[in-house]
């Protein structure tokens, strides 16, 4: 079991770094925008890369930052059952989701993305605009990267339930353990 703790454990440090890195990319986005606004207003003067590239910059950062997003429990979930249940009760509901619908959807975007992405990188796709950026081949592979993270997370969250449904809660990684309803309203207020 503390091997699959350590996989666990593994796989959310990826995401964290990952996710911490690209997060930084709204602000780039934030920066981009405002100077294509600025140009365009101010002076008259537009460049299309540069209206690509804020584009091409969001799709890059939520596509990345979408298992960052699964680790801290980000995305959107209807949990007026699942908020009050017990911590087994939220392992039985995470290991069913993760095995029937997180990990097939995972397969299925990598499936019909990767002759997509093959099919990008084989003549170094660009931007449709003339004068737009280069390499639209490399943002098509944020589609697989965003499949990849999406999936090592959901794996990390199969090993969580395995360890809470074995009685072995003590070895899931602080990153990804089940939060109480008080510390739930605790890091709301950020007092924690």
């Amino acid at each position: 079991m503390r091997f699959l703790a350590g996989i666990a454990t593994s796989i959310c440090a990826v995401n964290l770094f990952i996710g911490r890195t690209f997060a930084w990319l709204s602000l780039a986005i934030v920066v981009v925008c405002f100077t294509v606004v600025v140009q365009r207003y101010l002076f008259s003067v537009s460049h299309l890369w540069m209206q690509d590239l804020y584009i091409w910059l969001n799709g890059a950062m939520f596509t990345a930052v979408a298992g960052f997003a699964l680790l801290r429990d980000d995305h959107v979930r209807v949990d007026i059952f699942y908020r009050p249940a017990s911590p087994s009760k939220r392992a039985v509901a995470d290991l069913i989701g993760v095995l029937l619908f997180l990990l097939p959807f995972t397969w299925v975007v990598y499936q019909y993305s990767m002759p997509f992405v093959t099919r990008a990188w084989s003549y170094r796709e660009a931007s449709a605009n003339v004068g737009g950026m280069p390499g639209l081949f490399i943002l098509k592979s944020f589609i697989i990267a965003f499949a990849a993270l999406i999936a090592l997370q959901g794996v990390a969250m199969a090993i969580r339930s395995i360890l809470v449904l074995s009685g072995n809660e003590h070895l899931v990684p602080n990153s990804i353990q089940y939060k109480s309803d008080q510390r739930i309203a605790d890091l709301a207020k950020g007092d924690a």
